[in-house]
């Protein structure tokens, strides 16, 4: 799979809020929730980047860890939904305004 279809879900743990803030400003990552404060004083929120983005967010004062493939994640979720009506039985007449244009 191309690197340039593949999302991650990563969790970025920041040192302090100073350093919090500037990854946010310069990488500006698509966060998914809301920021959180550990015991330890540190700052932890998980977002959604590209492999590239996750290695750039990487520097002094922040751990970058690879949750899961979001993209693969995804698609496996699709692959679970049916194609079709499955409330609609098969036998089922369109009925309304619209006029008819073949016999099936």
């Amino acid at each position: 799979m191309s690197t340039e279809y593949t999302i991650l879900r990563v969790r970025v743990t920041a040192k302090d809020a100073d350093t919090l803030r500037a990854v946010l400003r310069d990488s500006r990552p698509d966060v998914g929730g809301r920021v959180l404060q550990n015991q330890d004083g540190t700052f932890t929120f998980d977002a959604y980047v590209s492999p590239e983005q996750a290695e750039d967010l990487a520097r002094e004062g922040v751990s970058v860890e690879t949750v899961e493939d979001a993209t693969a994640t995804g698609r496996a979720r699709q692959a679970e939904v049916g194609e079709g009506d499955r409330f609609g039985p098969e036998d089922a007449v369109p009925q309304g305004l619209a006029l008819k244009v073949r016999d099936i």
